[in-house]
């Protein structure tokens, strides 16, 4: 098993999580993103850098998933493809995306586009709070000591 991160708009502090995981417990992380990210130094953690373009880091992560690979991610339609695909999703906020809820977010997301698109101002979602990072944190390990064997909090 993988962690891959469409990384292009995950918050540092997940990130930074993930960092502290996969050196850790010894966990091949690979980012995705189509700018330029930093990077600690660690075997384990890796940059894959891709053009700009629609949909081209989410085409590259669905093209490397592997079957039970995890994907932080908080694109719908992406996590969509990646359970198609045999892999796991958690979006940065720490909810686990499954088969049982991932058709409903996507008609909630389509709802949204046909909302903003008619010209109502729909907002955005909340910025990234401490909470979210401590759900995140504590869905990813659920995750890894369900999917990974890992007993230790990451």
């Amino acid at each position: 098993m993988q962690i891959m991160v469409d990384a292009d708009a995950c918050p540092k502090a997940i990130k930074d999580i993930l960092f502290r995981v996969a050196e850790r417990l010894r966990i091949t992380t690979i980012l995705v993103a189509n700018h330029t990210l930093q990077i600690p130094p660690s075997r384990y953690v890796q940059f894959f850098q891709v053009k700009s373009g629609f949909d081209v880091a989410d085409n590259e992560i669905v093209k490397r998933l592997m079957l039970g690979d995890l994907v932080i991610t908080g694109d719908i339609p992406l996590a969509y493809e990646i359970l198609c695909g045999g892999g796991h999703a958690i979006n940065p906020r720490g909810e686990i995306y499954t088969h049982d809820n991932i058709k409903e977010r996507l008609n909630m997301r389509d709802f949204m586009d046909t909302l903003r698109s008619s010209g109502i101002d729909t907002g955005g979602p909340a910025a990234l709070s401490s909470r979210d990072i401590q759900a995140f944190a504590n869905q990813l390990d659920k995750f890894l000591v369900k999917h990974a064997g890992v007993s230790k909090s990451p």
